[in-house]
């Protein structure tokens, strides 16, 4: 059997272990219960543009690479308005190396999860929403994040499937934003086994949830 090298097996995490993730000690209540989807937004590519420029200056040669992921990467996609970006670094454990010029533009450390590719995430929220997702350079979650975007930019159908299940999503009401990703997960699963399966480069039989 062949599998794609970023194929990931179906879970979600319960929200103890989302809670255990976060610096404060447990993950904030969505205002109000819902998730706000917004058209998208043609601005979005330049504010990415800026948030990138920053992070270079701030790091001074310690950004590995920096990529604009997410929904708002994907023209015409229907996104939550924060600009999703990976950032990735020598070592994401050496937090005193880029935490504090990073909190400098106004970023806070609001992520630290060791066990999962050393992950970590910045939020800014002022002029702009981001989350920056930050990874080391053999991290398989950022080249995935990479390969979904492709996806979604590549295939119509999936795109528009992704599109309406975050608009039908956003209706309901949520405690956290893990509820929320939680309730997109099965479909994001099925969206990259499309893409594993439409790479040239890497054989991949089906691997399906059930």
């Amino acid at each position: 059997m062949s599998v794609h090298p970023l194929w990931r097996p179906f879970e979600t995490p319960t929200q103890e272990q989302t809670d255990s993730a976060f610096v404060s000690g447990t993950e904030p209540r969505v205002v109000g219960g819902r998730v706000a989807v917004v058209a998208y937004d043609p601005a979005w590519p330049a504010a990415y543009a800026r948030i990138a420029d920053a992070i270079h200056e701030a790091l001074d040669g310690r950004a590995i690479a920096v990529a604009h992921t997410g929904s708002t990467s994907v023209p015409g996609l229907a996104a939550k308005p924060i600009i999703d970006v990976d950032l990735i670094v020598a070592d994401p454990a050496d937090e005193p190396s880029y935490v504090p010029p990073l909190e400098r533009l106004g970023y806070v450390l609001r992520i630290r999860e060791p066990w999962w590719e050393q992950h970590r995430m910045l939020r800014l929220d002022d002029p702009l929403q981001v989350n920056l997702h930050v990874f080391g350079p053999d991290a398989a979650e950022p080249r995935r994040h990479l390969l979904f975007r492709e996806r979604l930019l590549a295939d119509d159908a999936d795109r528009t499937a992704y599109a309406r299940l975050k608009e039908e999503l956003a209706t309901r009401e949520f405690g956290t934003v893990m509820a929320y990703n939680a309730a997109k997960a099965r479909l994001i699963y099925e969206i990259y086994e499309h893409a594993f399966a439409a790479d040239p480069d890497h054989p991949h039989d089906p691997q399906p949830i059930d």
